[in-house]
């Protein structure tokens, strides 16, 4: 009885003539392989080139957009030797441009709406003790004030000491001077108070009162930079109006302002005070505003909300009421922290688009990994070395190593080409730290192709979804993921969720290596503030179960890659094997290979043929005999003796014709070799 089974090579053979075959490959390849090792070396030189390019240019720019400079010293010849900057000897056009160790102190202003904004009577306000329309033509209009509280008597008594300020107007005379006096404007706020926008237009600045006398108006000098102006100060009477409840002032202050888009005419509150349940033993005030002030900039959402004024107001109206008019806390001045100097065209190339950069650089040996994968399978290469006896734990070893040293080598010659040409994205962070996250993440990224190759078996195919993932991932990543990460209020349990996708994992490292060069750089004491040790441990548990559902959809689901198991085909190393006696025969079959224990019918006659003819010999009739013919060759490297001819038995008759069939391999060249030579 032949036996039917074969003596495969051993994990070491299967290992080694793979790793050979790789080694081959990249022979032939040498050229592509030094052209994808260069890249990250070309992306971070034209970063170098382009950062010094822009940064020698805007030079030129700068020096008419920055701080004011001065001579103080000049030789002979009449060139300088010696400047000194600063915001003394600067415009109001380059002071924004200047330090400011010391920033300038300015009057607290209340936001006032325009004279012909102002609250008047309309056909959408049920309320006529607003004053007429017509006081718009004129610019008269005062001040609109509202009121409300449990005590109504009380509230009126406190509002009429709001703004009474009882000082003389010919004391004052600079700009300190003013904060005794209850100001407004009604310009835009600025998103810093460096320079305050109520004194450098042509605008006036309100003096608010409950009543404004005849020739109230008067021009104070302030000094700005290096530049004095003669500031306008106007009266601005107020108007102080009750209202029944809370929720009136509401609806009052909210259909009060329009963003100019609709028909209605603006019909603007100052503030609104609700007293609540104050009284003479108890002060206890809601202010109320309209923070959503129309500006036509795209930082209008950030300006400065002038309302400290208003506390104060109100508090020294409770106070003069309880303990006369001359008890009032004093609010001398706002101002800025300082600031350095900073030229308004700065541009940092790394700073802006270092993680997007290093993104697209890193993610390109995705379809890289992903097309060599399914070109294997679209060629028949892996079916053909599973012919030849390679196994799946080889093939898997070999290969996630081959790739591994591959990325391995692409990611070190961006860090440390990065690093030696002075590129404070790689030098700054700690390299241990680096280190660990791109070991990490090229593991995934390989485990991650994989998978991914389990659904393609096309190579035009896969290159083009492999760049699209590239490119769109990089984008996604900085036009969206990035502010997610930087937006504050956004859920960290949805930034974990987005960060299960490798390419999202990817950008966040980046951008926190990116935001920590700016500073002192990255240590592993800093993973616990930024999201660096959350993007690390989702990474590693991610690694190793995409590598376990990628190996199980490689056997289960058959795209070019060989013949499909069955899904629960890890059950069956524990089904308990049958037995089989030589009495019995059977067929067992186990996952996808079928072994039949005895000689086929044909065969079996065949041989029977055979020994009954060596016994009473008819070489008349049949001229040729082989029994149990053999060849073998010994096994070389480890591997074991293979046999090319396995026990053939036959006996040809006289004028018969013979043929021999079989596959490739079967032995049929060697048999006839055999026979041809006796």
């Amino acid at each position: 009885m032949a036996n039917s089974s074969q003596e495969t090579s051993s994990f070491m053979t299967q290992a080694n003539a793979l790793f050979r075959k790789n080694l081959i490959f990249q022979k032939r390849n040498i050229k592509t392989n030094i052209r994808l090792v260069m890249f990250p070396i070309i992306v971070c030189s034209l970063t170098v080139i382009l950062q010094i390019f822009v940064t020698k240019n805007l030079k030129s720019i700068n020096k008419l957009e920055s701080c004011g400079c001065v001579c103080i010293n000049e030789n002979a010849d009449g060139n300088c030797e010696k400047t000194e900057c600063g915001i003394q000897h600067s415009t109001l056009e380059q002071m924004p441009y200047c330090s400011i160790p010391s920033p300038p102190r300015w009057p607290a202003l209340l936001q006032i709406p325009s004279p012909e904004f102002r609250a008047v009577r309309t056909n959408f306000t049920p309320f006529t003790d607003l004053p007429d329309e017509s006081c718009r033509n004129s610019g008269a209009c005062p001040a609109t004030l509202l009121l409300t509280g449990l005590n109504q008597s009380f509230g009126i008594s406190l509002a009429a000491n709001l703004f009474a300020s009882g000082l003389d107007r010919k004391s004052f005379d600079n700009l300190d001077s003013l904060s005794n006096l209850y100001l407004g404007s009604d310009t835009s706020t600025g998103t810093t108070g460096f320079l305050e926008p109520a004194f450098i237009g042509n605008s006036p600045i309100y003096n608010i009162q409950p009543q404004c006398a005849p020739n109230s108006t008067f021009f104070v000098p302030v000094q700005i930079a290096s530049v004095t102006i003669q500031q306008e100060v106007q009266c601005l009477g107020s108007l102080h109006l009750w209202r029944q409840s809370s929720s009136m002032i509401k609806d009052e202050i909210f259909k009060g302002y329009q963003d100019g888009n609709s028909e209605r005419k603006i019909n603007e509150i100052v503030a609104a005070f609700d007293f609540l349940n104050s009284d003479k033993n108890n002060f206890n005030v809601s202010i109320w505003y309209n923070s959503t002030v129309k500006n036509d900039d795209e930082d209008s959402d950030n300006k400065l909300v002038r309302v400290p004024r208003l506390v104060n107001a109100v508090s020294n109206a409770y106070l003069q009421l309880m303990k006369g008019t001359d008890v009032r806390m004093l609010f001398d001045f706002v101002k800025e922290m300082p600031k350095p100097a900073k030229s308004v065209f700065s541009v940092d190339i790394l700073s802006d688009l270092g993680a997007l950069l290093f993104t697209w650089v890193i993610l390109q040996l995705f379809p890289v990994i992903l097309e060599s994968l399914v070109y294997e399978k679209q060629q028949k290469l892996r079916i053909m070395m599973k012919m030849h006896g390679l196994g799946d734990g080889p093939y898997w070893i070999i290969s996630y190593a081959y790739f591994f040293f591959m990325s391995f080598t692409y990611v070190l010659c961006l860090v440390v080409f990065g690093s030696a040409i002075g590129l404070k994205f790689f030098r700054m962070n700690d390299f241990s730290v680096q280190f660990v996250f791109y070991f990490v993440y090229i593991n995934l990224q390989i485990a991650f192709a994989f998978l991914m190759a389990t659904s393609f078996s096309n190579v035009k195919t896969v290159t083009v979804m492999g760049h699209m993932y590239v490119l769109g991932s990089g984008i996604i990543g900085a036009a969206l993921f990035q502010k997610l990460v930087q937006d504050h209020s956004f859920p960290r349990l949805g930034l974990v969720l987005l960060e299960i996708f490798p390419c999202f994992s990817l950008y966040r490292g980046l951008y926190e290596f990116g935001y920590s060069s700016t500073t002192d750089g990255m240590l592993w004491k800093d993973l616990r503030r930024n999201g660096m040790g959350e993007v690390l441990i989702i990474m590693v548990v991610e690694w190793f179960i995409v590598l376990l559902i990628a190996y199980y959809f490689d056997q289960v689901v058959s795209i070019g890659s060989g013949v499909r198991k069955h899904p629960l085909f890890f059950l069956t190393n524990f089904q308990k094997k049958p037995s089989l006696t030589s009495s019995q025969p059977s067929l067992h079959r186990r996952g996808s290979r079928v072994s039949v224990p005895m000689e086929k019918p044909d065969v079996s006659l065949e041989r029977e043929k055979v020994e009954q003819l060596l016994l009473e010999p008819d070489f008349s009739y049949y001229p040729i005999i082989c029994d149990n013919l053999k060849k073998m060759y010994p096994g070389k490297d480890g591997n074991p003796d293979k046999f090319a001819v396995r026990g053939l038995s036959l006996a040809l008759s006289r004028g018969e014709c013979f043929g021999m069939l079989g596959p490739n391999g079967a032995g049929k060249t060697s048999s006839i070799n055999m026979v041809r030579t006796f």
